[in-house]
């Protein structure tokens, strides 16, 4: 944008704007946009374009919530992807919002010959919204960090419960395969394969002894909770 004695030239990069504010103002004559001169006029313009800011970071927000929500009752791979394009969408936000409080600030530090001392007193609005916009963007880039570290958290609590179910499923049973094995070998002469209560003793051997593991794994908590093996989570 650029300010001169009796104008001001702004371009944007793309198609469409957000000056359809500034437009009506011109139009209906409201305030002092019109005898306000090129100074007002180009204070009027930053201010609707740091303005238009609060309603991306407000829809970035309501995302945020809804996402905190879902970590930890529906982290999928889905929920990382909308995490990271967030994160993405800040970094954006931040590198645009920052060189606009940085050239504010720049403006009510020096004097001007087209912007006066009664427009550097409005610019202070738009430079306190910057400020406000970038200490907002701050905290929600520290909480999608936050959020992606706990899911990755989720993820791995939940995969360390996986490993040790199956853990504890190979555990039972090997001792089961090791009692299978030794009288599943065909030696001729092993003195209980001829007797009619081998085979049921067996089978009540072996389930004596996954009972006997599953009860240990439960009193120590590793199966369904148990008792923990201390005790103090009475006092939590």
């Amino acid at each position: 944008m650029f300010v001169g004695p009796n104008y001001v030239l702004s371009f944007g990069e793309r198609p469409g704007d957000v000056l359809d504010p500034v437009r009506n103002r011109i139009r209906e004559g409201k305030g002092a946009i019109r005898g306000g001169g090129p100074g007002y006029l180009a204070y009027a313009i930053v201010d609707t374009i740091v303005d238009a800011y609060y309603p991306v970071i407000e829809r970035l927000s309501a995302k945020l919530e809804r996402l905190e929500d879902l970590v930890l009752v529906r982290p999928t791979p889905r929920l990382l992807d909308h995490l990271n394009r967030i994160k993405t969408d800040l970094v954006l936000l931040r590198r645009g919002v920052w060189p606009q409080l940085e050239t504010l600030n720049r403006l009510l530090r020096e004097t001007s010959t087209f912007l006066g001392e009664e427009v550097q007193v409005y610019l202070r609005d738009p430079a306190d919204h910057c400020a406000q916009l970038v200490d907002v963007i701050d905290s929600h880039r520290e909480l999608v960090n936050g959020l992606l570290n706990t899911y990755l958290s989720v993820m791995s609590n939940r995969t360390n419960e996986v490993m040790k179910v199956l853990t504890i499923m190979s555990s039972i049973f090997i001792p089961l395969t090791f009692l299978a094995g030794i009288y599943g070998m065909n030696f001729e002469f092993m003195p209980e394969l001829h007797r009619k209560w081998a085979y049921p003793i067996l089978l009540g051997l072996m389930a004596v002894v996954a009972g006997i593991m599953v009860v240990y794994f439960w009193r120590k908590g590793w199966l369904g909770g148990g008792s923990g093996g201390d005790g103090d989570d009475d006092d939590c």
